[in-house]
């Protein structure tokens, strides 16, 4: 389930992050003054970083909740899985 988890929710920061370029290309870096590209890199950093953490660690639990609480922010996504909510 993790997995699948880390790999939702980096493919929809990706999305947003191509949605983001799109705007600036076409209104210019000015249209992204209030933008969540900020959050979105601080969401894709536990996701990689769950990626290769082993099981064993001790972060692991702690993390994967985190990437299921961040998740929620992309529950209407038909992708989405309920058994993801926290």
């Amino acid at each position: 389930m993790a997995d699948d988890l880390v790999r939702f929710l980096r493919a929809r920061t990706m999305d947003d992050n191509h949605a983001y370029a799109y705007v600036a290309h076409t209104f210019g870096e000015d249209a992204l003054l209030d933008s969540h590209l900020p959050t979105l890199d601080l969401i894709d950093m536990p996701a990689r970083d769950h990626a290769t953490m082993d099981p064993a660690d001790s972060r692991f639990d702690g993390t994967t909740y985190t990437l299921r609480v961040l998740a929620q922010a992309y529950a209407e996504h038909p992708d989405y899985r309920e058994e993801w909510r926290p």
